[in-house]
């Protein structure tokens, strides 16, 4: 683990998350369409455990024994799902960094980054007073081999980080309240607690215009899952071999056909016969 201080927006941040996969869009890396749905999945996760196929189709829900083609791949081991469009989007993007070592792409709105910037050290001087902790600023935080990389809004004693959010949208802001649903930002900050080894991350939504009735900030404490973290680091993997991918077809091209052998090449064509040869053979 590598950690590089410096402050979110400037310069120095950009360069050191350049080309890495950062915990802000490890749920776009991973994401992928095409997949099996939920009954599905039981059917081939029972049937591969080594249920008989009537009894897990009835286990997962079915009447009859599922036929189609996904589920007949599934079965035999393979993966079903492919990367969404925004995968290879991030993809894509991350590749030309890598070759080019610097951001690619249209950059964040100053004032933007201000706001975020601004909402971020409020958030802080509001959770350390209330929760009676301390917090460090610690910039980025990188993985040994610097694929990964996660921009911490800070660290928390000895165990703990905090994800700072501050929505414009005022739905979102009370969604928040209501149903205390953070799931949208669960591999961040379970991608955070794995690059940085913390054991919890406390969620924050700061909403200053709430302050008259005390719901300015809103505290949701996630718990480390080393199961969803052992989960999301495989599909990581694969999501970085295609970025590596990507980056040997721009430097080398297409692989070449491999030349035809003896044994798949066509067969020679005939010797054309001599039109004489031909015609005296008719007119007999």
């Amino acid at each position: 683990m590598k950690f590089v201080t410096c402050a979110q927006g400037t310069p120095e941040w950009h360069t050191s998350r350049c080309g890495k996969i950062t915990a802000s869009r490890f749920a776009d890396a991973i994401s992928t369409v095409g997949g099996l749905d939920e009954r599905q999945a039981k059917y081939v996760a029972l049937v591969r455990g080594g249920m008989d196929k009537p009894d897990a189709a009835a286990k997962a829900g079915y009447k009859v024994l599922p036929s189609s083609d996904l589920v007949r791949r599934a079965l035999l081991g393979e993966d079903t799902a492919v990367p969404s469009d925004i995968a290879k989007r991030y993809a894509a993007d991350l590749t030309i960094e890598r070759i080019s070592g610097s951001p690619f792409g249209e950059p964040a709105r100053a004032w933007v980054l201000e706001r975020g910037h601004k909402m971020e050290e409020l958030a802080r001087m509001h959770y350390e007073a209330r929760m009676e902790a301390l917090v460090t600023e610690a910039g980025i935080c990188l993985t040994d081999d610097e694929i990964f990389g996660y921009s911490t809004d800070g660290l928390v004693d000895d165990d703990g980080l905090i994800e700072v959010k501050a929505p414009i949208d005022s739905a979102k802001i009370i969604e928040m309240w209501v149903t205390g649903d953070v799931s949208e930002y669960m591999h961040q900050m379970q991608g955070g607690m794995w690059i940085t080894g913390r054991k919890w991350c406390d969620f924050l939504m700061y909403a200053p215009d709430l302050a008259a009735i005390n719901k300015d900030l809103y505290i949701k404490r996630v718990m480390r899952d080393d199961a969803f973290i052992d989960d999301m680091v495989l599909r990581l993997a694969k999501f970085d071999a295609m970025v590596e991918a990507n980056m040997r077809l721009l430097r080398y091209g297409p692989a070449p056909m491999p030349a035809p052998t003896p044994a798949t090449a066509a067969p020679a064509a005939a010797p054309v016969a001599d039109w004489r040869t031909a015609f005296l053979k008719t007119a007999v």
